[in-house]
């Protein structure tokens, strides 16, 4: 090595030495999980639905359900690109792909889970208003046909699926974080898409049958009831994990985010759990809406809990 190397490789300087402090994911992440919940939970519901009864029960459903995850999926896609350090690095992951990567996979999926959303709220928005139809220049390129609306719904719903779930993975990769394991967060979030899938089509299902809607009641019942039993299930036997056990110190009484975790279990889980049940036997339209609106805040608190705790219990 020259004399001129040795100068050059004494200039190299350190820009990071120490863990980084504090909370890294933060609001952006939880607003970016709890998007794509409702992104992809409206869907498998909405199948759900369609499955069950006929469009005709659901007037609005075939062109709300694909608008609703069309603006809740632009959210969540929005919120993870102004939380990249590099945002305009991210064509790489189309241009260069590694396919062993969860990242890259994810955003594969989510693209074309996004663009297979995008055209099924073209067409069904055009089938809905016929003028639209007529006199948009956009419109006349595209043509609603029902038949193409029905072949990509299919694999539209299979994709929701990992779309959904596979933030658990990218979780569960963060080395030290024990809480963030890849089996409950994959249960976690699939009941977390449903919760707020059905919350979402509450609230919008005044012209529905009463069937349809004591089936959303259901739904919601049976997915908060099961995400509050695996919280209670590591909230209260989370010692077989030293890490995870110090980690949950944060939402045991006197925690820092104690009040947050339960008043998060109150809004999303408890209280929408008995009003819908109450539901089944005599439905209650209002209470209902107001079971949707607590679940869609009470989800949001709790995943900010779950996100930020672990983060807060030093690696070193």
């Amino acid at each position: 090595m020259d004399h001129g190397t040795a100068i050059e490789a004494t200039k190299a300087v350190v820009t990071l030495d120490v863990a980084l402090p504090g909370i890294i994911w933060g609001w952006m992440i939880t607003l970016n999980m709890w998007a794509k919940s409702i992104g992809t939970g409206v869907i498998l519901v909405g199948a759900f639905l369609l499955y069950r009864h006929k469009k005709d029960e659901m007037p609005n459903l075939r062109w709300m359900m694909p608008l609703i995850s069309f603006i809740a999926l632009n959210v969540f896609l929005f919120f993870t690109l102004i939380d990249l350090h590099q945002p305009l690095r991210m064509i790489n992951i189309f241009i260069h792909p590694h396919w062993s990567s969860a990242i890259t996979v994810g955003a594969w999926m989510a693209t074309i889970f996004t663009g297979m959303i995008t055209l099924m709220m073209l067409i069904s928005l055009l089938d809905a208003f016929p003028d639209c139809r007529r006199h948009c220049d956009v419109a006349k390129k595209v043509r609603a046909k029902s038949d193409l609306y029905e072949k990509i719904f299919p694999f539209a719903v299979v994709l929701a699926v990992p779309v959904t779930l596979y933030t658990a993975v990218i979780m569960a990769e963060s080395s030290a974080r024990e809480l963030w394991q890849a089996p409950t967060e994959l249960v976690q979030m699939l009941m977390a898409a449903f919760m707020v899938g059905s919350a979402i089509l509450i609230l919008i299902s005044d012209k529905w049958s009463a069937e349809a809607r004591k089936d959303l009641a259901l739904v919601l019942a049976i997915s908060v009831f099961f995400s509050f039993l695996m919280y209670m299930g590591e909230y209260f036997f989370s010692f077989k994990s030293a890490e995870a056990e110090v980690t949950l110190t944060y939402v045991h009484a006197g925690g820092a985010y104690n009040i947050q975790f339960w008043i998060a279990m109150v809004l999303g889980f408890i209280a929408p759990f008995f009003i819908a049940m109450g539901s089944l036997k005599e439905e209650n339209r209002t209470m209902m809406k107001f079971a949707a609106v607590t679940t869609l805040i009470g989800l949001y608190l709790a995943k900010d809990v779950w996100l930020k705790i672990p983060q807060l219990l030093p690696l070193s």
